[in-house]
């Protein structure tokens, strides 16, 4: 999950806070001797190194059964013919996984991005063989992703947390049981943000996943092992889990497509969570893939009455095929900057692009403002992430290695309040976002407290529909987060991620289509960016997507809850639009 929280960067600018600093480290020191992360997170390390040694074990076994193995023209296969293939028989089982496993190793070894191999997929690709042709699922043989945090048996969910160590997974998720009962054979997890709370990729037990394109940038956060793997073709399908942006933000970053679903659509059983219980803010799990239709088969293959079999709180509500397939003209709202988060050049064109195909394809494009954003994330998100002032989440890092991404997160929880309303009262006049979120935390965590909440969010969602009834709108384009950040910038600019994270929010399901790259024009206008505050937020968004020429760059698609197949069919064609652009004439 990215955007925990608006924490300075510059609280070590501060004279008070430099001086707290000091006590904390020397504290924390010297409780980290006697901290289990300082066996366990050797001990993973090792158990990594094994299980990649037997990952490449398999994978020379099943070279050895097909020798002449070209894996190229299966890798460059779409999900949707790769199937096909299988299902017909013209591909063996063997030979896909195999050429998933090589590729996957050869793009760990270049970005860092997986945490586990799953052993049992050899004894599950033997048990699909022996199935009919009349029982082979939607996914029957392909090879598929999972973020560290789905439960697989014998397995650790982490959420790069030393205590979430040595603490193997009873039984697959709900999630898990469901791709396997269609087919898919899950192979590796992959590497996430430390607690899911950022929106970089970097914890202490794995260390830091890098973007393909660029590896000097991050790719993206806390999904960003799947985005990875699945940009340089490592993986053809993942799962991953959003509560900010978590799946739409790599995705963007590293050139995939993504969708988080509405809340409880999908199951959340087995799925691992630094901080559970959030009401206001649900955690939810969602594929990345290659392209569109690749979302819209792992969706039809999850929707099924066998999910809800398994997990009753999820209604059976199966994938609407008619909505989803139709093909009548859209009307659209857009907007190409959210008024809190001054775009990129590259995030403003993207949308321009977006919508004037979207126009001359027939469809009504109609502008659209967001209502009170500065609102809705200081006093809604941010308080609807950190109910409890961030008392659990600095539970769950007791005798932990914090992670230089989550490091002024977690100083900032841990000052006093008397001290944060302190530090607020000064950075008013001249750090206003960073005053109002050291504000924010001072008031939250009682139960009258967390009532308020959950009345302004659900206030704030039926104004936010009201808004979007009100133009007649069937869906809503916007911008993503792009492109890709330097490693270490995401800590810097968190509230960047509020485009996303809006959604989450509203618990709206959203998605991100790669529409464009970053053009020599956009980093010129960059130059020129000067942000909506023109505080030190604005400088280091401004110097976080420097130097991106040729990176990728998506738009975000919305609809209203429960309209994943709207939300999808937009994605689609915006998808085709930019593609036929794209196509010589």
């Amino acid at each position: 999950m990215p955007g925990v929280i608006w924490l300075s960067h510059s609280l070590v600018v501060l004279l008070p806070v430099a001086l707290l600093g000091v006590v904390l480290l020397g504290a924390t020191m010297l409780f980290w001797w006697q901290a289990p992360a300082w066996s366990k997170i050797p001990r993973a390390q090792k158990r990594r190194e094994e299980a990649l040694r037997r990952m490449a074990a398999l994978a020379e076994r099943l070279r050895q059964q097909e020798p002449e193995l070209d894996p190229k023209p299966i890798l460059e296969l779409p999900l949707e013919k790769l199937v096909q293939k299988l299902l017909a028989d013209e591909l063996s089982l063997e030979s896909v996984l195999c050429s998933y496993l090589e590729e996957a190793m050869k793009v760990h070894q270049e970005v860092n991005c997986l945490t586990d191999f799953l052993d049992e997929c050899e004894e599950q690709l033997q048990a699909l063989k022996k199935l009919k042709k009349s029982e082979r699922g939607l996914l029957y043989g392909v090879p598929i992703s999972l973020k560290d945090v789905y439960d697989c048996m014998g397995h650790d969910s982490t959420c790069g947390l030393a205590q979430f160590l040595e603490k193997p997974a009873a039984k697959d998720g709900v999630i898990v049981k469901v791709l396997k009962a269609q087919g898919a054979i899950p192979f590796v997890k992959t590497n996430i943000s430390q607690t899911l709370l950022s929106f970089d990729c970097s914890n202490p037990i794995y260390g830091q996943t890098l973007n393909p394109q660029n590896l000097k940038k991050t790719s993206g956060g806390s999904s960003g092992g799947e985005g990875a793997l699945l940009a340089k073709g490592g993986s053809i399908l993942g799962m991953g889990t959003d509560t900010g942006g978590s799946i739409r933000i790599p995705a963007s970053f590293c050139g995939a497509c993504g969708i988080r679903v509405t809340g409880y659509r999908l199951s959340n059983s087995g799925v691992a969570s630094a901080v559970k219980g959030r009401k206001a803010v649900v955690t939810v799990a969602g594929p990345l893939a290659w392209d569109v239709e690749s979302l819209a088969l792992c969706l039809r293959a999850l929707l099924s009455e066998h999910m809800h079999r398994l997990d009753p709180t999820v209604p059976f509500l199966p994938f609407r095929e008619e909505v989803y397939s139709s093909n009548r003209p859209l009307r659209i709202g857009y907007y190409e900057s959210d008024g809190f988060t001054q775009p990129s050049p590259s995030m403003a064109r993207a949308v321009k692009l977006t919508s004037r195909l979207l126009r001359d394809a027939g469809h009504q494009v109609i502008p659209f403002s967001v209502p009170r954003t500065e609102y809705a994330f200081f006093h809604l998100y941010i308080g609807s992430l950190l109910a409890d002032g961030g008392a659990s989440l600095l539970e769950k890092l007791k005798g932990d290695i914090v992670d230089p991404s989550m490091k002024n997160t977690v100083t900032s929880l841990r000052l006093p309040n008397s001290l944060k309303r302190f530090l607020a009262w000064i950075w008013k006049y001249f750090e206003p976002r960073a005053s109002q979120s050291l504000e924010r935390l001072c008031g939250v965590g009682t139960p009258k407290k967390l009532w308020e909440q959950h009345t302004a969010v659900e206030e704030y969602q039926q104004e936010f529909i009201a808004k979007w009834r009100s133009l007649d709108l069937d869906v809503l384009l916007s911008p993503a987060l792009d492109p890709a950040f330097y490693v270490g910038y995401p800590a810097k600019v968190q509230a960047s991620s509020f485009y996303l994270g809006l959604y989450n929010l509203l618990n709206f399901p959203a998605g991100v289509v790669p529409v464009t790259t970053v053009t020599p024009q956009d980093e010129k206008e960059l130059a020129f960016y000067r942000g909506y505050y023109r505080d030190h937020v604005d400088k280091s968004f401004q110097e976080a997507v420097r130097g991106s020429v040729g990176l990728s760059v998506a738009v975000q698609c919305i609809a209203l809850p429960w309209e994943e197949e709207l939300c999808l069919r937009f994605m689609k064609e915006v998808e085709t639009l930019v593609k036929s652009k794209m196509e010589p004439k």
